[in-house]
């Protein structure tokens, strides 16, 4: 990971459609995503000199429980350890902040073919069903 910078709380909406679309379609609008981010808990991302290659982003109330929430990575960066890095990042923010002495509820939600990576740092599915609503502001 020679040459690559973490950066913290820096990720702009621009940065963050960008990678979206370096992985899926259908990307938040950008004023969806600069209010997102300014309500964010914690964003890590990872550049490539000026070109921002990663991302993730943690959702949660400070006291029991965190959400990690859209792990990204460049498809040509992946498979380098990225990933693990933004992970680490993640959990030392909340080993950081959490209350010294307590467990903390960790969750996300990954695709079925990302799930092994997920269980690399102890991660677990459980009988819960994740529901969803795409709902039209009007």
């Amino acid at each position: 990971m020679d040459g690559l910078t973490v950066k913290y709380n820096k990720l702009t909406a621009e940065e963050f459609i960008s990678l979206w679309n370096s992985v899926w379609d259908g990307a938040p609008t950008l004023e969806q995503m600069r209010l997102a981010l300014e309500h964010t808990l914690f964003r890590v991302s990872v550049y490539d000199g000026e070109k921002v290659v990663a991302m993730a982003r943690m959702n949660g109330d400070m006291g029991f429980d965190y959400y990690i929430k859209d792990v990204i990575v460049r498809p040509e960066y992946q498979g380098k350890g990225i990933g693990r890095l933004l992970i680490n990042e993640l959990m030392k923010f909340i080993n950081n902040n959490g209350i010294k002495d307590t467990e903390i509820f960790v969750e996300l939600c990954a695709m079925p073919d990302k799930i092994p990576f997920y269980e690399k740092f102890g991660f677990s599915a459980n009988e819960a069903q994740r529901l969803r609503l795409f709902h039209t502001v009007t």
